[in-house]
């Protein structure tokens, strides 16, 4: 709505107020006039002062009667404007306030969504360093069990090329190969030792469970959709600590052997 078209409701109230008056003012002065001119040519000013005080009282009664009865219904009008006007405000009161609800609500919601997004920004940089703190460990557990170290079938050049892939931007080189070798001893004793066999595999393995698992829990505080968390345990890394999850199940109920020292 417009300033000009607010403005015309007021401005005709306004003129049917002025109309109003002037009217009664009007009627008023026309019958104070009529009664002038009936005292005057009818009875005269001697005879109407000379008359009894109850006749007197009984003809002023009877000739202002219309006239109070006119500014009574002129001021019922004037108190159904005057209330009309204040509904009016209150109701344009209201509007503002809803409209300035509205709008603190808007700005509410953008301010939890830039704040929700600045956490994911730091939590993602925070993701990277963790994932790949854990990938470094995922190497050392791959190597324990197939790296020349560990007598296992990986020669040290092929053990070397890896990590040099892993430095060279490509962290989860070793967390696919492990899945890979999970893969391939699908034996649960076979698939146990690759995590727990040995003090250092357990040492490891206990690692990535604590900063993985750390990672993912901060991850849901962030992350109402769970996209963050899905995106996580979709990895390879995430797959890993999975497979670390489920053997330490087994390593607890074993009371806990292998334990490094």
């Amino acid at each position: 709505m417009s300033e000009a078209e607010a403005a015309t409701p007021n401005g005709d109230k306004s003129r049917n107020h002025d109309f109003t008056v002037w009217l009664a003012l009007t009627l008023t002065a026309s019958w104070l006039v009529l009664g002038f001119l009936y005292i005057g040519s009818l009875l005269g000013w001697d005879r109407f002062a000379t008359q009894p005080v109850a006749d007197l009282g009984q003809f002023l009664e009877g000739a202002f009667a219309p006239l109070a009865f006119l500014w009574l219904v002129i001021g019922n009008f004037q108190q159904q404007r005057e209330l009309s006007a204040n509904n009016d405000a209150i109701r344009l009161q209201y509007e503002v306030m809803q409209r300035t609800a509205e709008q603190a609500e808007i700005q509410s919601r953008a301010i939890a969504a830039n704040e929700l997004h600045a956490r994911q920004d730091t939590f993602i940089e925070l993701a990277a360093l963790v994932s790949r703190q854990c990938s470094t460990t995922v190497g050392l557990l791959y190597g324990s069990s197939q790296g020349p170290a560990g007598n296992g079938p990986l020669s040290a050049e092929r053990f070397n090329e890896m990590w040099a892939t892993h430095g060279a931007g490509d962290p989860e080189v070793f967390a696919r190969a492990m899945f890979v070798l999970q893969l391939q001893n699908p034996d649960a004793k076979a698939s146990y030792d690759l995590y727990y066999g040995t003090p250092v595999r357990t040492r490891h393995s206990e690692n990535i469970y604590r900063a993985y698992g750390r990672l993912l829990r901060s991850a849901a505080e962030c992350d109402p959709d769970g996209m963050i968390t899905d995106a996580l345990r979709g990895s390879a890394l995430g797959r890993i600590y999975a497979f670390v999850e489920q053997h330490r199940e087994r390593w607890l109920a074993e009371g806990s052997p292998n334990k490094p020292a």
